[in-house]
Parts: C-alpha cells; structure tokens; sequence
C-alpha cells in the first residue's frame, strides 16, 4: 500500500530526486532506455528506489531486471512488498528466477516461493503477507507498543489481525480501537470477533468487490483450516478490478485479452488479439448476403428497399450493442443477476418498443418521399420489428452466456452487430415480400 502523493493546488514539474514521490518518478523511468533507467533508479535510496520500482508497469519491470546485476536485483527486491516481489518473481523466465533466489535471504525466498505458488486469479495470487498480528492476551499497550516495532515493515497496521497459538484467525481490532481504551484492557477484550475473511483459493474479483462492497483496507486470506495465510490490500483490490474492466472492454470490442499495455504491444500481439474474431465475424456475415440472395425477386422489383437497408440493420445493431453493453456491466457489478432474466426482459421489450416506434416515425417520412406509403409502411414496421428483437438479443445474450458459465462480456458488439444484421434482413424483406408483392 502507498500512501498518497501530498501536493498543493499548483504541482511543481517532476525532477528525478529522492523528494519527488515513487509514483511521479516511476513515469519518468518509464521514458527512459533500460541502461539509463537503471542507473537513474539506483542513485536513489534503496527504500525509495525499491517503492518506485514496484509503481513500474510490469513489463518495464522485467525490461529493467534484465539490465540489473544480481546483487541490485536482490536487494531491490528485498525492499518490496511481499505481493509485488511475487508478482515480479512470476513474470521472470527460468533462468532470471533461478538467478535472482540466491541472492535474497530465505525468509525472502520462502516469502516468494510460497505466494508465487497459487494460482493466477485467486486470492492466494494477489495477497500480501506484510501483514500485522496480535496475541489475544497482550494488553493494548503491549499491543501499540507490538506495532510501533513492526509498522515500518508492514503494508498497513490500521487493522490488525488477532491469531491463536495456532495461527487460527480469531478477530481483528483497529488502530483506533487500541489508541483509545483503556492500556491495561487485553486485546481480546476490544478486539471485534466478526471479521470477514476470504479463502486463499476464492476468485480474486470476487474479493475485489468485497473490498469494494464493504469500503474496507484489507481482507484477511485464510487456508482451509482457517489459519491466516496473508491479506489483500484494498490497492491490489483496485489493480484487479482495473485488469478485470480493461478485459471486459476488450472482450466487448471481440478483442482477445491482452497482457501487454495497448502502447508497448507489438504488431503481432494486436494482430493476434483481433484477428480471430473478425475472421468469425466475416464468415457470420455471410449469412446477411445469403439472406439477400433468397430476396432477390423482391428487391428486383422494389430497389429503392435497398436504400433503407443500412439504416434499418445499423438500427438493429446499434439498439443491440446498448443493450448488451449495459447487461454485461450489470452484470459484472453485480447490479443484476440470473434470477433478474425475466424482470430485465419486459423492461427491455418496453423500452425497445418505445425507441423502435419513435425511430419508425422518423424514418417513415422520408420512406414515403422515396418510395410511396406502401414502402414508407414496410420501412416503419421494420424499423419497429428490428429495434425491438436487436434490443432483446443484446439484453439476452449476456444471461444466456452466463448460463452455460462463459463470460458475458463475450457478448461483444461486434457479435450484436452480426447477429441484428442477419436478423434485420430477414425480417425486412419478409415484411417487404408480404406487403408489397400480395
């Protein structure tokens, strides 16, 4: 956890110097080549230095570890939170781990062998254990007095966590709590014995949220017998969630996740993040031109319906990307879960009837004018038709996927898209054939 920049309402412009804070001098780095970066990184104290380095985008860290020697390394690493030192650990190849572990002490090495061996997406993944503990037998002034000694190695003390002789999680207390009774009270008696705790293997976003839910520091991670392992600090909690919104956006443009940032990919990695999708996506929309190709006779004797059918397909899509867009974001938040279905169906035909009649009116006017009131007729039905089936798809296809337990962001725009232009040409030439040609 860092704590927060101190700054007035005029910032004065960023110089590479100890004073600045990490935050602000890790940009500067990031401008600069590997060699360079190195040398400008260890000309600072080796705390400042190492708190800098861990506000680095991964890959600048990884840049950088190349160019450190060991020894720099180790000791860098030695500085850093137990999380990011296994975050950093994780990204190295075999030869950089195999390089680094013997130059940390080995309460470092077995801080980082045991974090780095959870899985990816879980608590066990994303936890820190730089963490404060309390015997529930200590008074609250042996308990300050604990916490004063441990505070400078600790990502936060401003809640503590109470622990049996067996590591049990039994309660927690706050700094307040502790700061205002009475010093002769034990930490049992003030401790809070409700304390909410997630599992080592729980899913990381899920922990986030409840981070998030509960406007809380930390969460408490505990193993399978209820031992406290490590906790998640509501800035990991942050990081998460920006990964897990960042893949979400990506996912509803139908582009493959991304582990690189947009600015350091390569060509080949956002060639191969988009191309599957619109090769799938290519191969949907034929089916558009073999749904032309079944209407010819119609349009042949009415070209001027191929005037309207950008218009009334774009519609379509257009409607369906709002709707799916604003399911999956629900969704994600939790605003609105599977149980909702039905209750977000009607709602939605309603809305989707409204804006298709509204869109209906507006182009009617301008059908007639083109082609008389039989094709103005045929355009406004449509229009109507296609708003409120595309509207429906996008709402429903994020249930739907959630369903069979794959992601609803997956319900990309793109895919709404195809699917309202397939839909919307059915529709439209039925609707032309029936009126105009009986």
């Amino acid at each position: 956890m860092h704590d927060d920049p101190i700054g007035g309402e005029h910032l004065a412009p960023v110089s590479f110097s100890a004073e600045n804070h990490p935050a602000d001098l890790a940009e500067l780095l990031e401008e600069m080549a590997p060699e360079a970066a190195r040398v400008a990184l260890l000309a600072l104290p080796l705390g400042h230095g190492a708190e800098t380095f861990g506000y680095l985008p991964p890959e600048i860290q990884v840049a950088l570890a190349r160019v450190l020697s060991r020894g720099e390394l180790a000791a860098i690493v030695t500085e850093m939170n137990g999380d990011d030192r296994a975050d950093l650990y994780n990204r190295l190849t075999p030869e950089q781990q195999e390089a680094l572990l013997p130059g940390l002490a080995q309460a470092e090495r077995e801080d980082i062998r045991r974090l780095a061996a959870h899985q990816e997406g879980t608590a066990g993944a994303i936890m820190t254990s730089d963490y404060a503990t309390l015997a529930p037998g200590l008074t609250v002034l042996q308990a300050i007095g604990k916490l004063r000694l441990e505070a400078p190695d600790k990502e936060t003390i401003y809640r503590t966590y109470v622990v049996d002789a067996e590591r049990r999680l039994i309660g927690s207390v706050r700094l307040q709590t502790l700061i205002l009774a009475q010093p002769q009270r034990t930490v049992e008696e003030v401790m809070e014995r409700t304390t909410r705790a997630v599992g080592v293997e729980d899913d990381q976003e899920e922990v986030a949220r409840s981070i998030a839910k509960y406007d809380i520091i930390a969460l408490p991670v505990v193993d399978g017998e209820g031992r406290l392992v490590g906790i998640v600090t509501h800035d990991d909690a942050l990081d998460v969630l920006q990964a897990e919104a960042t893949e979400d956006f990506q996912k509803v443009g139908s582009v493959g996740s991304m582990a690189d940032s947009i600015a350091s990919a390569s060509i080949a990695l956002l060639y191969r993040s988009r191309i599957y999708w619109l090769v799938l996506l290519v191969f949907g929309n034929l089916l558009s031109g073999a749904g032309l190709a079944f209407f010819e006779d119609t349009i042949a004797a009415y070209i001027v319906l191929v005037f309207f059918l950008p218009v009334l397909i774009g519609s379509g899509g257009n409607a369906g990307s709002q709707s799916s867009t604003l399911m999956v974001r629900a969704l994600a938040t939790g605003d609105v879960e599977m149980k909702d279905w039905g209750r977000m169906f009607f709602r939605e035909l309603g809305v989707a009837i409204l804006l298709g009649m509204t869109m209906a009116v507006a182009i009617s006017t301008i059908a007639g004018f083109r082609g008389g009131h039989q094709v103005a007729l045929v355009v406004a039905v449509s229009m109507l038709l296609i708003v409120t089936a595309g509207s429906l798809i996008g709402m429903s296809m994020p249930f739907i996927l959630s369903r069979f337990r794959l992601d609803p962001a997956t319900a990309s725009a793109p895919l709404i898209a195809s699917i309202a232009d397939i839909m919307g040409v059915v529709i439209y030439f039925s609707i032309a054939r029936a009126i105009l040609l009986h």
